[in-house]
């Protein structure tokens, strides 16, 4: 019998529970940024698509002609605020930013919107049966629960059982000075961390505080990453720890203790779902 996700959200799916005769196999993505076409057949051959979040499109590193920011402003202006970011010149990429929204005056909150929206209306009309998904920190929460789907379950700070595993949740990013949309204090995220308690598989968008998993080679610096999940693992050491953010980790995949820590790959960049299966 199919069970519901605990904690409480207003648009959660039920839980899939594959035949006991047979094995389970998910598919798992990160870091989505706009690719609708891979992300429509990342669910072929598995049980249930995990997507840990980063599906908006803000501006791609790789090809700064793509994505919101260049939309607006074109693609020199685009090439200038990642040399600034990459740089780490975050108050003059701040600077630069601003003059060019200020051309666009009160109506940057409806651009942004409506950049945002037709992305996730392509990108959840995408994902297939059951997909379970939480946020990135470049995501927008509010608009998810307009466009997710019935088999499409979003969860965040919460749990849901998939083939007799338990999966636990935690969606968003901490605080840096880049300012995406969905930064959270430390304290808040730790308490999510804490909601979701002993799991199977813990399931986050950004990965714990380790060196060498939030180091990105490509962009020569040490992303966030979280020491209340670093805490987690080790106390209560789930099998599997899956998170994405960092697109060009250091390393890719280490253990802590028990539990196997994996960045689950760049999906924009490879179009290849991590699988997993038991």
């Amino acid at each position: 019998m199919a069970s519901t996700p605990s904690g409480s959200t207003p648009f959660a799916g039920t839980a899939h529970t594959p035949s006991a005769t047979r094995r389970t196999r998910v598919h798992v993505v990160s870091d989505v940024h706009g690719n609708a076409r891979d992300l429509a057949r990342a669910g072929e051959g598995a049980d249930a698509l995990i997507c840990l979040g980063d599906l908006v499109l803000f501006l791609d590193y790789a090809d700064h002609s793509r994505g919101i920011f260049p939309d607006l402003f074109g693609k020199e202006n685009a090439d200038r605020i990642v040399e600034l970011r990459t740089a780490r010149r975050f108050a003059e990429a701040r600077e630069f930013g601003a003059r060019l929204w200020a051309g666009i005056g009160a109506d940057r909150a409806t651009a942004i919107e409506t950049a945002v929206r037709k992305q996730y209306a392509e990108l959840f009309a995408a994902f297939p049966t059951p997909t379970y998904a939480t946020y990135g920190n470049v995501d927008m929460p509010p608009l998810w629960r307009e466009y997710a789907l019935p088999g499409t379950t979003v969860l965040d700070g919460q749990r849901v059982e998939i083939g007799g595993r338990v999966f636990g949740f935690v969606g968003g990013g901490l605080r840096t000075p880049m300012r995406t949309p969905y930064e959270i204090s430390d304290e808040e995220y730790a308490a999510k961390i804490e909601a979701v308690g002993e799991v199977d598989v813990l399931c986050t968008h950004i990965p714990p505080e380790v060196p060498e998993l939030v180091y990105d080679t490509v962009a020569r610096r040490f992303e966030r990453g979280s020491r209340a999940l670093l805490d987690a693992i080790r106390r209560t050491r789930p099998r599997y720890s899956l998170f994405g953010h960092v697109h060009q980790p250091l390393v890719r995949r280490m253990r802590i203790g028990a539990t196997e820590c994996v960045n689950v790959g760049h999906f924009a960049g490879t179009g290849t779902p991590w699988a997993l299966e038991w």
